[in-house]
Parts: C-alpha cells; structure tokens; sequence
C-alpha cells in the first residue's frame, strides 16, 4: 500500500499518524509546522455567552487567560476539540461534525455573544445572528523541511493536508518534477486552490474531519483517485 505522509504540527500529527495506522495504513509523521502561544488581549467575561473553539491548539496555547471563561459553555468545531475542552474543564453545549461555520449556525438563542479563539491561520465566518468577538492565541511556525520528508516526498506517496498553509507549503516546496509522483488528500475545497496543479490526484474530504479525511487518503493509497 502506498505510504501515507502527515505534514501537520504537532500533537496532531502523532495522533494523525496513530488514527492512520489504526485504520490500516501504513503512516509517517513530518510535521512543517509547529504551534506556538500567542499574546492576546481577554475581553471582559461579563460580555461573553459562550466560547467558539476551532482547535484544539486554543486550549493547549491560550494560557492562564482561559481561567475567566471556566463557565462559558464551549462550541467546538468536531470530537477531538470537545475532548480537549472537557479535558481542560469547561462543559461543551456542541459538538459539531462539518466546519466551523455550521457549528455557528446551531448556536443557541442565549449564547449569541462568542469567543472566537483562533490562530494565525483562521477561515472567515459569516456570524449570521450572533456577534463573535476574535482573539488570536497561538501562531503556527514553518519548520525547515527536513532531509527524511524530501526522501519520503521523492520516493512518492500520498500527503495528507489539513490546513491552506500546508497546502502553499507543499506548493513550494515540491518541484513539478516530483508531484505526478505525488497525491494529496484535502480536509476541504477550499484546500485545492492553495495546492496548484501537476500532482498525481487529488482527494477531498466528504467533511471537513479527520475521519473523512482518512477515508479520503485511504482511496489514494490504494490507488482509487478520487476528486
């Protein structure tokens, strides 16, 4: 079976890599990225209902800070941040299973006022009836690529990309010659831009979770192209 190679920071890439292996495939880690806490500015508690949360890297990065929203209900983004936010002790009002912007549109009547913990690299939401209040609390930080990803990248496999910067990333850093030896599998559509062209397929995710993203990456390692 072909190879399946995980780009993304860590701890997700060990836990990306363990689902992979999981399900069946055979799975490397090479992370391009690493995540890093960010400064950020708390606004007053008293005007927040409710946390929106797109990462699990808020929580892990945030900071003492976290502590003045123990009690504001949590809308994570999918499983693995919900049980973050549990883990960090805050009660979870939902979790969503297709994107940020839909755990937005199930947002209770009284928890219209959100927290958007985000970092650097963020999608724009469309707030609907709610009004989002956005801090920045962790940056991710590109990793020179190391000796061991280009002779993984070289040899040819398949690459599993959760984020547009990883996506530019890959873009960059693997020359036309070597992407026809080369698939990728997107979380999302809005990754295919940031890819370019010339790999040998492309494979998108059904749902914007890591779940349909394995699935989507399985179809590519055993050869099945999928767009």
């Amino acid at each position: 079976m072909t190879p399946l190679v995980v780009v993304r920071a860590e701890p997700g890439a060990s836990a990306s890599v363990a689902a992979a292996r999981a399900a069946g495939l055979t799975a490397v880690g090479h992370p391009l990225f690493e995540v890093h806490p960010a400064p950020w500015d708390p606004p007053d508690a008293d005007g927040i209902d409710a946390l929106l949360i797109g990462s699990a890297n808020a929580l892990r990065h945030g900071g003492p800070a976290l502590s003045a929203y123990r009690e504001k209900p949590v809308y994570a983004v999918g499983a693995a941040t919900a049980a973050a936010a549990h883990a960090a002790g805050f009660v979870v009002a939902h979790t969503g299973e297709g994107g940020l912007q839909r755990v937005v549109e199930r947002v209770a009547p009284g928890h219209r006022r959100l927290l958007r913990l985000a970092g650097d690299e963020r999608i724009a939401l469309r707030p609907g009836a709610c009004i989002i209040a956005e801090r920045i609390v962790y940056s991710v930080v590109p990793l020179t690529v190391s000796a061991a990803l280009r002779a993984v990248l070289t040899g040819g496999g398949v690459v599993l990309v959760h984020s547009a910067a990883a996506a530019q990333r890959l873009a960059a850093e693997v020359p036309p010659a070597l992407r026809a030896r080369i698939a990728l599998a997107l979380i999302g559509p809005r990754l295919i831009e940031p890819a370019g062209t010339g790999w040998s397929a492309l494979a998108v995710a059904s749902r914007p979770d890591e779940r349909a993203l394995l699935a989507a990456a399985r179809g590519l390692c055993q050869g099945r192209t999928s767009k």
